[in-house]
């Protein structure tokens, strides 16, 4: 029993917490955390997934489960806003929920946004490469197949071999985005910003263009009738295709773990959640309206599905090219994003002494976590290398959906805990909301594959024997 205490021990919020620390570099603003989200939000999801999904999971309904997942994020975002500007600590989630339910906990929390910020990286950069290699082939210029493709694939919930050796354009573009991460904020901000006002422009034009070249009989059926497999086609498809474009959702959070570098965290922390989920849904709904109107909902389910909607209208040949690099823009600045994230939330963790202290080192002249941003870099450059992007796909939903389940149940319990501490930011309706989002959130599970449930407990198997073998020996918690 009194190990039990000890694991599941709540960290005191202190003052300095509610304050934030000078640890890093104070140079964001409201617009810039708005764009760091929408950096990370607006890539594979828009260009890749809303295909994907249209063809193998919901067909036109794409459009629904878009909404359903948007919902779902949504009650999220208001949990994810009030946790934020009551405590600006970069380590997100794993950090709201060590002040909630309790060490052992938050760093299965910590262990899955892993998957949501370091595997968000990997599976973006696997499409990053498919655009590249796409508009590469469009120029006269191929890349052999073995290296510019994963040798493992998924069948049925069992992964084999596809007999390439390595994804040489997806590990690269990661590593070339940690570099940008390790020079500074400052620079990583700017870069971010210019890249998202690039792809928002792009994402809107092509949403211009192709409405006059859409036909509404490829929306017939809206709901194609179930094919007796479940999560293919029908309700069940809406649904399964919910919970895997929850995927493309995850980045509106990044934010959060910037709250170190935020200018006025209290203030701009909420409008840059909230900000960046709004626009990326408008984006989002849009695109997947006019793509599955320009072609055939069955011809979407490759790699670059918004390059094969311009090929079958010569007209828009002009766009082609234009889209398809703002595609490559989109998603690097995705890559970027969750690379942001992923190091401040080691260094939470770390901080804590859950990790290694090397981990929470900070530059002492870019004032950046660089030991956690090479760590994140390497593991991640290997991963998208290796792994499709189905795997990660799947396996970054299910962790993103579980970390949000805790954010919002985190908020109940700090009313409870904390309740003389003024909140900036207070969930509208909180007993409902709350309690809404983490039944609506964890519900969205059940609709993912045995597969990838299998896949998560093999993951949480192994956070838990590094956290007997290492945290709980290490917990400056439990020193205290």
């Amino acid at each position: 029993m009194s190990i039990l205490r000890q694991c599941f021990a709540v960290r005191p919020v202190t003052e300095a917490d509610l304050k934030g620390s000078g640890k890093l570099k104070k140079v964001l603003s409201a617009w810039s955390l708005t764009a760091i989200g929408l950096g990370a939000t607006i890539g594979t999801g828009v260009f890749v997934l809303t295909g994907q999904v249209a063809a193998n999971q919901a067909g036109p309904a794409i459009t629904l489960s878009l909404l359903v997942a948007a919902f779902g994020s949504a009650l999220a975002a208001l949990c994810y806003a009030e946790l934020a500007a009551f405590l600006p600590v970069p380590g997100s989630a794993y950090s709201y929920t060590y002040a909630t339910l309790g060490e052992i906990i938050a760093w299965l929390i910590g262990w899955n946004l892993l998957l949501e910020y370091g595997m968000s990286a990997s599976a973006v950069a696997v499409s990053w490469s498919a655009y590249v290699v796409n508009l590469l082939h469009g120029w006269g210029i191929d890349l052999p197949a073995s290296l510019t493709n994963a040798p493992l694939m998924a069948e049925h919930d069992h992964i084999k071999t596809t007999g390439a050796l390595f994804n040489v354009p997806a590990a690269f573009i990661v590593a070339a985005m940690s570099v940008i991460c390790y020079v500074g904020m400052r620079e990583t901000a700017g870069l971010n910003t210019a890249m998202v006002s690039l792809k928002v422009l792009i994402i809107v034009v092509f949403i211009v263009a192709g409405l006059a070249f859409m036909d509404t009989k490829n929306w017939h059926p809206y709901i194609p009738a179930n094919t007796g497999t479940f999560g293919h086609f029908g309700w069940t498809g809406v649904l399964q295709g919910a919970g895997i474009i929850f995927f493309s959702y995850v980045g509106f959070d990044t934010a959060s773990t910037t709250a170190l570098e935020a200018r006025n965290p209290q203030r701009d922390l909420p409008i840059g959640i909230i900000g960046a989920l709004v626009i990326s849904v408008l984006l989002y709904v849009g695109m997947a309206t006019v793509l599955t109107g320009m072609v055939p909902f069955t011809q979407l389910g490759v790699d670059a599905p918004v390059a094969v909607a311009l090929d079958a209208h010569p007209q828009l040949h002009w766009l082609g090219w234009v889209v398809k690099v703002g595609a490559i823009v989109g998603m690097t600045s995705v890559v970027l994003g969750s690379l942001l994230g992923q190091p401040r939330i080691l260094l939470a963790m770390a901080d804590d002494g859950l990790l290694p202290p090397a981990i929470a080192r900070v530059h002492p002249k870019f004032k950046t976590p660089h030991v956690a941003t090479v760590v994140s870099g390497v593991i991640f450059s290997v991963v998208a290398g290796v792994f499709p992007l189905d795997i990660l796909a799947d396996l970054i939903s299910i962790g993103v959906l579980l970390a949000f389940v805790v954010v919002c149940l985190g908020v109940l319990v700090l009313r409870r805990t904390r309740p003389d501490v003024p909140r900036p930011f207070r969930v509208p309706f909180a007993p409902v909301t709350c309690v809404l989002g983490a039944l609506f959130c964890g519900g969205m599970t059940y609709f993912l594959s045995n597969g990838t449930w299998w896949r998560l407990l093999f993951w949480t198997l192994l956070g838990v024997a590094i956290y007997a073998l290492y945290g709980y020996q290490h917990s400056r918690l439990r020193k205290r």
